[in-house]
């Protein structure tokens, strides 16, 4: 899930940006430092912005560099468990599908995928289930819920986070709007059926 939070922090100006324009320095610096960043309360800060400074910078002893206290909007991303959320499938491997989240990755086991014996092609990136022979390949969009969150701040490509599709209205988004759509060709047929024996009915 994305949250619009106010953060409140202090940045490092070094000596040589002090005859730049402090307002683009410090959204720079702000930026630089983090954007794509976690933190384990907050998620993923994906955006930042309407960054201000607070008050006076402090140049401390022996360093040179200021440091100054700042406050910006971020744009986070957080997911939650149980969360119901759409995904694109990255990589097939012998073990799952690993999705992109937002701007992290999920991993589907192949225990959660489908409820149907799975096999793997790994090397073909796709998953097949034996008896339903529905398919998961590269690329593919999903529905899945969040049953696991790790996140890690010093790396978020360390963060774990788990996925089931094994739920009603999971899944493929091939799987889950192909019957509804099954359904109305049905009903257009049948419409088309009646309008016929009327049609023949009118003439008699």
């Amino acid at each position: 899930m994305y949250y619009r939070i106010r953060i409140g922090d202090t940045i490092r100006i070094p000596p040589n940006k002090f005859s730049e324009d402090l307002d683009e320095v410090v959204t720079n610096i702000v930026q630089k430092t983090f954007e794509g960043t976690m933190r384990k309360q907050l998620g993923v800060i994906v955006v930042a912005d309407n960054i201000e400074p607070v008050g006076y910078g402090i140049v401390i002893h022996g360093d040179g560099a200021m440091y100054q206290k700042v406050a910006f909007d971020a744009l986070t991303f957080k997911p939650e468990l149980q969360e119901v959320i759409d995904a694109v499938v990255c990589e097939i491997v012998e073990f799952g599908a690993f999705c992109h989240i937002g701007p992290l990755d999920a991993l589907i086991h192949m225990s959660q995928i489908m409820n149907d014996y799975v096999e793997v092609d790994a090397e073909n990136e796709i998953v097949t289930g034996k008896e339903k022979k529905l398919s998961l390949k590269n690329g593919d969009s999903v529905r899945a819920r969040v049953v696991a969150v790790s996140l890690n701040e010093l790396s978020s490509r360390e963060s774990k986070i788990g996925l089931t599709m094994r739920q009603p209205a999971l899944g493929a988004h091939e799987w889950i709007y192909t019957p509804k759509e099954e359904e109305k060709k049905k009903e257009e047929k049948k419409d088309k059926k009646e309008k016929k024996k009327k049609k023949k009915k009118g003439k008699k």
